[in-house]
C-alpha cells in the first residue's frame, strides 16, 4: 500500500498526514512542508485546520449543554438571539440547527461559493476573533425555507449555534470546546489557534495564486468558529473517535441520536445526522473539512474500529489520498 499511496501523494502534490488504523495497527506518514518559507517538513505529529470537521466538535458541545439542561433540542435559537439576526425565522431550533435543516440563509454558502481560493470575507479577518463579532457577517440572509422542510448544509447555522452555546452556558465558545470536547477525549494536541500565531509543529495553509504558494492567513478568521477552524493532529482525530463512541464526550444515549440519519442526501450517496456525514447505507461515520489552505477528511468505522484519516494544507490535496484509502478499504 505505501508504493502506491507515495505514487498518490506525489502526484496530487499532497502535503500532509495520513493516518490508518486497523486490526491494532496504525500506518501513518507525512508528506511536504508545514512552512514553504523555511523548509520546514510536516512531521505524523503536525497539527492542521480541520475547516468544517470543527462542526463536530461544535455539535458535541451543544449536545452536553443539551445532556446537561441546560439547553434542550427544542430550544428556540430566538430564545437566545433576541433581537440579533431578525432574519432568522423564530421557530428555528436547536435541533434544525444541528441537522443542516433551519432554512437560514447563510453567509458561506457553498453552493454559491465556485473557487474557495478566490473568496474573501466582508471584513477583515483580524475582525473576528470572538464568537460575538461573527454577527457582523451573519446578518442580511433571508430565510430560504421553512424549518425542518429540508436540507441545506450550512455553514452560518453552526456559528449561530457557537453563539448559542455561549450565550446560554456563560462560557467562550472557544473555552466550552476545550472544557467539554477536547479534555474528556484527551485531545492534548486539538486548539483554536490564531493564524498570526500558529505556534510551533503547526502546518500553515497554502493555497497557489498567481503562480505561486501564499498563506492563507488573509482568507480566513483569525479564529476559528463554530463552522470551522480548530487545530489537531492525526493522532487525535483518532482519539476523538474512540472517545466519542465510547460515550466519554456526551453519553451513548446521545451519541446514538448523533449518529442517527436525520436527512438523507442521495446525489452524494450520504446521509446526515447531528454534526456528523453518515454513509448512505452503513454505520460508517465521516467528517470532511474544506477551505482555503486546509483540506480534511476522517472516515471511521466503528464495529470493526477502523479509521482512516488525512489532514492537508491545501485546498485540494487530500481528496485523491482519501479516494485512494477509499479504494482499497475492507
Amino acid at each position: 500500500m505505501e508504493d502506491e499511496l507515495d505514487e498518490v501523494a506525489r502526484t496530487a502534490n499532497f502535503s500532509g498526514v495520513v493516518r490508518v488504523e486497523q486490526d491494532g495497527e496504525v500506518f501513518e506518514k507525512a508528506y511536504g512542508l508545514a512552512h514553504r518559507g523555511y523548509n520546514i517538513a510536516n512531521t505524523v505529529g503536525t497539527r492542521f485546520a480541520i475547516a468544517s470537521g470543527c462542526k463536530a466538535f461544535t455539535a458535541l458541545a451543544v449536545v452536553s449543554l443539551i445532556d446537561d439542561g441546560t439547553l434542550s433540542y427544542d430550544t428556540k435559537a430566538r430564545e437566545l438571539l433576541g433581537d440579533d439576526l431578525p432574519l432568522i425565522d423564530d421557530e428555528v431550533t436547536v435541533r434544525h440547527l444541528l441537522a443542516h435543516r433551519s432554512g437560514i440563509g447563510d453567509y458561506f454558502d457553498e453552493e454559491v461559493i465556485t473557487d474557495i481560493n478566490e473568496y474573501v470575507l466582508p471584513v477583515p479577518v483580524q475582525n473576528l476573533l470572538h464568537i460575538e463579532q461573527y454577527l457582523a457577517i451573519l446578518d442580511g440572509y433571508p430565510q430560504k425555507f421553512p424549518p425542518g422542510t429540508g436540507f441545506a448544509y450550512n455553514n452560518g447555522g453552526y456559528v449561530v449555534l457557537s453563539l448559542i452555546a455561549e450565550r446560554a452556558s456563560g462560557v467562550p465558545y472557544h473555552d466550552l470546546v476545550r472544557q467539554r470536547v477536547c479534555e474528556p477525549a484527551g485531545l492534548a494536541g486539538t486548539e483554536f489557534l490564531r493564524s498570526d500565531s500558529l505556534g510551533e509543529g503547526t502546518a500553515i495553509g497554502y493555497l497557489p495564486i498567481d503562480g505561486e504558494w501564499r498563506t492563507n492567513v488573509f482568507h480566513l478568521p483569525i479564529r476559528g468558529g463554530g463552522d470551522g477552524g480548530i487545530y489537531t493532529t492525526a493522532a487525535d482525530v483518532s482519539a476523538f473517535w474512540r472517545a466519542f463512541f465510547a460515550g466519554r464526550i456526551v453519553p451513548e444515549q446521545q451519541v446514538a441520536e448523533m449518529v442517527r440519519p436525520h436527512s438523507e442526501i442521495p446525489e452524494d450517496k450520504l446521509r446526515y445526522g447531528l454534526g456528523f456525514w453518515l454513509h448512505e447505507s452503513t454505520s460508517e461515520v465521516q467528517l470532511v473539512g474544506w477551505d482555503a489552505g486546509v483540506s480534511f477528511k476522517t472516515v471511521h468505522q466503528p464495529e470493526p474500529g477502523i479509521t482512516r484519516t488525512v489532514l492537508g494544507n491545501t485546498s485540494d490535496g487530500v481528496w485523491p489520498v482519501a479516494r485512494f484509502l477509499n479504494g482499497i478499504r475492507r
